[in-house]
């Protein structure tokens, strides 16, 4: 453990407009599990994208030692070639290819140019065995889950022969028995010799698993914290992230909830390709003024899916149900219906469905309502530029400029971004689906201050989210999922962690987790 297998001195690398590594050092020792935090923003995904040669050498200034050699990578593939291999937060799987198709893509079993599927296949089931996963090699990664895909990727690294593993927000879109999956993992590999770089937003994840924590905060090194010397505390990696002590989690609020604004009877929901596969199974849910309902359950308990096919029928087949607006039916069959009936969706998923990834912010921010910002049909850019200056302050949107470019922001900013799009569209009903998914503890604390605020202002929020903290920080009720239908309902007062979970679970899931 004492030898030092990455060495990364004064890095720095800039964009337009923007500093976001400001000559940062960074060791990673032989075997160890080394955390990489900070706030959105901070320099994280850059400075590994600095390390993987996905920014390449002469785009930044600083040295790269790797097993003792200086590294001047100019594409991932040579890094890849040394046994430095990155895993990014949105995964590079291909659908509709196998998983044997996808762990040798670009890096084929072949003889004489001729793929060699008994060898592919062999070694795929060898490498999904070290990872625990127990699926053929001819599945297709569609009919996959998130948690299993990640797993594929890792084996798609152990394929290159790994040295150092980065992984950058692994389980962000895990539940937490995948989540807990994949930290073991880890610890197995750090036992067979192979270092990680783990980049996580969820400290008890970090605090758990890591030997050496880097915070990094505005493009520069804090410090390296030895968590087997240091005393460590989520609090005092929080104060090095932000530069401040974060007493509290979760904004005070003042719950002032008035009557029943928006609800949905007897919602059935089909899945659009299994015409047989019921997703939202007789659901009566409800939101009042003033109201943040939470909705908790699994992956794959039909939360996503229930949204979506309130939000015009987005997603879904044979839907059937009625919907309500201040007691009076209301048409929601269309995105465009929703819309004008008062309804927003902000997705979990805001990179393929939130943003348009290649427009500026302010494109994006007035998306949903250019009728406000058009006269006669056309878009009034001194309208649209000062509604973007107005978002962009009102909820701390850090950008070089409001003609940034969307993918040039911080996922954090991102989301702030999608939240903007749907404020200035006014909804009396919004939706939030994973909201604070992959974004740091003081990102989240402005969201929640803004979910605060709207609700203040007498609007229904439904809150959709995967941390049962979060649940219980913020809302005042929570509906529980399982299996696409509504299996308790609990008033914040009684809500707690086992009570929702034993919602969640099954009779028998709950008595084996006892015993």
């Amino acid at each position: 453990m004492s030898d030092v297998i990455l060495e990364m001195r004064n890095i720095t690398k800039t964009f337009p407009g923007v500093k976001a590594l400001d000559n940062v050092s960074f060791a990673v020792k032989e075997g160890e599990i080394h955390a990489l935090v900070g706030e959105n923003g901070a320099g994280k995904s850059t400075l590994m994208k600095v390390l993987s040669g996905v920014y390449p050498y002469g785009s930044y200034s600083g040295d790269i030692y790797f097993l003792g050699k200086e590294c001047r990578f100019h594409n991932i593939n040579q890094s890849e070639e040394v046994g430095l291999v990155i895993i990014h937060q949105e995964l590079a799987l291909i659908p509709y290819l196998s998983i044997a198709e996808n762990l040798f893509l670009g890096n084929e079993r072949s003889s004489y140019g001729v793929i060699d599927w008994n060898e592919s296949i062999s070694k795929t089931k060898e490498l999904l065995d070290r990872v625990g996963l127990h699926e053929s090699p001819n599945t297709l990664i569609t009919n996959m889950g998130v948690g299993k895909q990640q797993l594929v990727e890792i084996a798609k690294a152990l394929a290159k022969k790994v040295k150092l593993l980065i992984l950058d927000e692994p389980t962000a879109s895990l539940n937490e028995t995948d989540s807990e999956k994949l930290l073991q993992l880890l610890l197995q590999f750090k036992a067979h010799g192979i270092a990680s770089i783990l980049i996580s937003h969820k400290l008890s994840e970090v605090s758990k698993v890591a030997d050496s924590i880097t915070i990094l905060r505005d493009g520069a090194t804090i410090e390296t914290l030895d968590c087997h010397k240091d005393k460590i505390t989520e609090d005092r990696i929080i104060r090095g992230m932000v530069g401040r002590d974060l007493t509290h989690r979760f904004p005070p609020r003042d719950s002032n909830i008035g009557e029943t604004i928006f609800e949905v009877r007897d919602w059935n929901v089909y899945h659009p390709l299994h015409e047989d596969r019921k997703v939202s199974n007789n659901i009566n849910i409800s939101v009042r003024k003033g109201e943040v309902v939470g909705i908790a359950g699994l992956m794959g308990s039909g939360r996503t899916e229930l949204a979506m096919s309130i939000f015009g029928r987005a997603y879904g087949a044979r839907i059937s149900g009625t919907a309500y607006k201040h007691g009076k039916e209301v048409d929601i069959s269309t995105i465009e219906k929703a819309i004008s009936n008062g309804i927003a969706y902000a997705t979990e998923d805001r990179k393929a469905y939130g943003l348009i990834l290649i427009q500026e912010i302010k494109n994006n921010i007035t998306l949903a309502n250019l009728e406000a910002i058009s006269d006669g049909g056309l878009v009034n850019e001194p309208k649209e530029l000062t509604v973007t200056r107005e978002y962009r302050d009102k909820l701390n949107i850090k950008c070089s400029s409001i003609l940034q470019k969307a993918v040039n922001l911080s996922g954090g900013n991102q989301q702030k971004v999608v939240l903007s799009k749907w404020l200035f569209a006014n909804p009396e009903i919004l939706i939030l689906d994973e909201p604070t998914r992959g974004i740091d503890v003081g990102a989240k604390y402005e969201i929640y201050t803004i979910v605060n605020q709207l609700a203040s202002e007498g609007k229904g929020i439904i809150l959709i989210s995967s941390e049962l903290p979060e649940l219980l920080g913020v809302c005042d009720r929570i509906y529980v999922m399982r299996e696409g239908k509504i299996v308790g309902e609990v008033p914040a007062s009684e809500a707690s962690q086992e009570v929702i979970m034993k919602y969640i679970m099954t009779q028998q899931e709950v008595e084996v987790m006892e015993q």
